[in-house]
């Protein structure tokens, strides 16, 4: 008779990540090939999972009313893949175990307080606040935010370090010989749930670009446009604001994928050519940054990763987990034309 075990040889993984596999362990991340490895394994070895466990699991998470909050409007998402491609994510793990969101909350609908009542749990996408002693907020003890931290002693969060990202975006273009460099990208806004209010205020990318130029000494507030979004709209027409002062940087690094691919046309509109001209490097590496003309060099964010592990976090405060975790994630350069490199074809470097 087979064996926990017999499939860990099997599959090549250990018996603790298989047994955990085949109960429907919630807070396992696993790959979705492994997954399959250690099923196959489980089946061709004929064995059978001891299911009153797992169902018990399963039955439990099903009683669990899940929330969803983004700011984001069905328009923004089709516009920018960011937030669309964590909510996606999020959605596809818990259709995965056999679970539902139970109420998806859009703030562009500036939804009332209401609308989180008799939720159990709550995944939030995007800059929000909350009263913490509003009654419907303060029932629902498990929270997991995304792309923001508004309080780690209190809330888990998964994060991207928008300032190594930037740092490591203007090492590249400085390795790369540049000397005038620009910014292009947004202010941040954080938005005050059940309200149409908000807080204004500079953008991790907006200050961490300043502070490593000034380090610098190479910092040109002429060469920094800033805007109230990170659209495309915004990116196009802060690059034409850009070429009509007749004072171009040599590189820009642009708040978004979107805006680069925007502030691009903005620079073919104008005659100018792209790296020859002016060089651009993105954020996000969302999938036309590698179909565009040129083919845009970008830091690549790891946005299904993110509501992976936000769903992820989500189930072990279910479970029982009581201190807060904050979870920062990596990220990647992805070297293509667009910056001006000297690589041929498209290459990747780790940050560290």
């Amino acid at each position: 008779m087979a064996t926990i075990r017999d499939i860990a040889r099997l599959a090549g993984v250990s018996p603790s990540t298989v047994s955990r596999v085949l109960n429907g362990d919630p807070s396992l991340s696993v790959l979705e090939e492994t997954r399959k490895k250690i099923l196959s394994a489980a089946e061709q070895l004929q064995y059978k999972v001891a299911g009153r466990q797992q169902a018990k699991r399963a039955a439990h998470l099903k009683d669990y009313k899940i929330g969803l909050v983004t700011f984001c409007s069905e328009q923004f998402e089709s516009e920018d893949p960011y937030y669309l491609s964590i909510r996606l994510q999020i959605e596809k793990e818990f259709n995965q175990m056999g679970l539902h969101i139970t109420r998806t909350i859009r703030w562009v609908n500036h939804e009332s307080y209401e609308s989180l009542s008799g939720l159990d749990g709550l995944i939030v996408i995007g800059k929000f606040e909350f009263d913490p002693y509003n009654l419907f907020f303060s029932r629902i003890q498990n929270v997991v935010f995304i792309d923001y931290s508004p309080d780690e002693n209190r809330f888990d969060s998964v994060i991207v370090d928008f300032e190594k990202v930037t740092t490591t975006a203007l090492d590249h273009l400085i390795g790369l010989g540049y000397k005038k460099i620009g910014l292009i990208s947004s202010r941040d806004f954080i938005n005050r749930f059940g309200s149409n209010s908000g807080i204004d205020s500079v953008d991790q990318r907006q200050s961490s670009f300043e502070a490593y130029m000034k380090q610098k000494n190479m910092y040109d507030p002429e060469h920094v446009h800033i805007g109230n979004n990170f659209s495309m709209s915004t990116g196009y027409q802060l690059m034409k604001q850009a070429i009509d002062k007749q004072n171009l940087a040599e590189a820009y690094l642009v708040g978004s994928d979107p805006m680069a691919l925007a502030a691009c046309k903005a620079l073919g509109e104008a005659g100018l050519k792209i790296p020859q001209n002016v060089a651009i490097v993105g954020i996000d590496d969302i999938e036309m940054a590698s179909y565009s003309n040129p083919p845009l060099t970008t830091v690549k964010i790891f946005t299904e990763q993110m509501g992976q592990t936000a769903v992820r976090m989500l189930l072990e405060r279910i479970g029982g987990r009581e201190v807060p975790l904050k979870v920062v994630l990596p990220s990647k350069l992805i070297i293509r034309s667009s910056c001006g490199s000297n690589h041929k074809e498209a290459s990747e470097q780790a940050i560290s």
